[in-house]
């Protein structure tokens, strides 16, 4: 059974990563950065997962390791999901 929190990060990826590879074809770990999203990308992923998420990440969190891989978008966006229950 598919997680959709995962689902929905991936979808986001998939859409404004802007990767020169299918996000299909990467595991959860994988870093984004090394498969080609650059800076300037992660912010439009930043963007559009608050959109989906309907969350803020705090500034502690707008760092590159939170953005590295989709394990490390879904384990922020769980602790700030926590945080707002």
């Amino acid at each position: 059974m598919s997680d959709p929190v995962r689902e929905s990060i991936r979808s986001v990826v998939r859409d404004h990563a802007r990767l020169p590879v299918a996000v299909d074809t990467l595991a959860d770990g994988d870093d984004l950065f090394a498969a080609g999203m650059s800076s300037h990308a992660s912010v439009n992923v930043m963007l559009a997962l608050e959109d989906a998420f309907d969350l803020e990440f705090p500034d502690s969190m707008l760092k590159r390791s939170v953005f590295e891989s989709v394990t490390s978008i879904e384990t922020a966006i769980r602790s700030l999901q926590e945080l707002a229950a």
